[in-house]
């Protein structure tokens, strides 16, 4: 609908924050949905609520409205003001606010009206489409960051989530929390996948979805993970370099190691130390190897005399 004040729709200032555009279409969708409003133009209010809350929750089409309008929103951005990614196709509301509202409850029925207290009361079981068949919830995937010390050692992680449970009496639900326990185990990788079944939220004639966990590997100040080996860079000076020194290199069991490098470190140089890399999730006493690569520091000048007695020695 052209012509829509989307704050004005949401009975909101210019000036409402995230969380007031969400309180301000929960109250308003649940009282003109038309399930529930009487009044012949209930459905009409209830699909400009939806438009409106779809533009001002998203940040993108939020800012251009506030800044061009809607005739900026659903026409473009005006030229002199475009980036290299403008605003250039316009915004069409899909005309589905039963799917935004779907979407903002989380997925439960629909029908779903909430009370004062904020339980959710639900129609019969089923609702007005009748008993229906179970449907499950796509499973929920979220990604679990942990350190490449907490991945050497193992360690246990608990993680609060809210969901929503139905209460005993079958026709209400509330939002509750569980803690989730994943005990990590020493040697797990980048992408290992821990499934919680059916976690999600409770609902009628709704199969909970699994909640599934994918671990990501946070980044390290000294080290970086390849597989089951450990690759480090050392700074040295071009004396060094040439002449051998013995590197002090901290674990990440917090042990020392004293490595000695004999060779001539050039550019591509390397050096392997068998065993100090990460355990292996299959045997976690094995280990992978440390791969030590040098930045080799060069002198900023040097003086004539330098150079003379340098071109003496090479």
């Amino acid at each position: 609908a052209m012509g829509l004040d989307y704050y004005a729709v949401l009975e909101l200032d210019r000036g409402a924050t995230a969380d007031d555009i969400k309180k301000a279409y929960r109250k308003l969708a649940l009282k003109y949905h038309p399930l529930k409003c009487t009044e012949p133009w209930g459905p009409k209010r209830f699909q400009q609520l939806a438009e409106a809350y779809d533009v001002l929750s998203d940040p993108m089409k939020k800012g251009i409205y506030d800044k061009f309008g809607e005739e900026g929103l659903k026409g473009g951005i005006p030229l002199e003001y475009a980036s290299d990614n403008p605003w250039s196709v316009g915004y069409v509301f899909h005309n589905n606010p039963e799917k935004v509202f779907r979407e903002f409850f989380g997925g439960d029925n629909p029908f779903a009206f909430f009370a004062e207290d904020g339980s959710e009361v639900l129609l019969p079981f089923g609702g007005l489409r009748g008993r229906g068949a179970l449907r499950r919830d796509p499973p929920i995937v979220r990604d679990l960051y942990v350190s490449l010390e907490d991945l050497f050692h193992g360690c246990t992680k608990k993680i609060k989530i809210s969901r929503r449970v139905m209460n005993e009496d079958g026709q209400t639900s509330t939002i509750r929390d569980k803690i989730l326990t994943i005990d990590v185990q020493p040697g797990w990788k980048r992408g290992t996948r821990i499934t919680f079944e059916k976690e999600g939220d409770q609902g009628p004639n709704i199969i909970p979805a699994d909640i599934t966990f994918v671990v990501q590997e946070k980044l390290h100040p000294r080290f970086k993970r390849i597989d089951n080996n450990l690759l480090y860079v050392a700074n040295i000076s071009l004396a060094k370099a040439l002449t051998g020194c013995t590197l002090d290199v901290w674990t990440l069991d917090g042990r020392l190691l004293n490595i000695p490098i004999n060779d001539i470190v050039d550019p591509k140089y390397y050096k392997m130390v068998p065993g100090e890399g990460m355990p292996l999730a299959q045997d976690p006493h094995s280990k992978g190897d440390l791969y030590i690569y040098f930045d080799i520091l060069f002198p900023k000048r040097l003086s004539p005399e330098v150079k003379t007695l340098l071109k003496s020695i090479l």
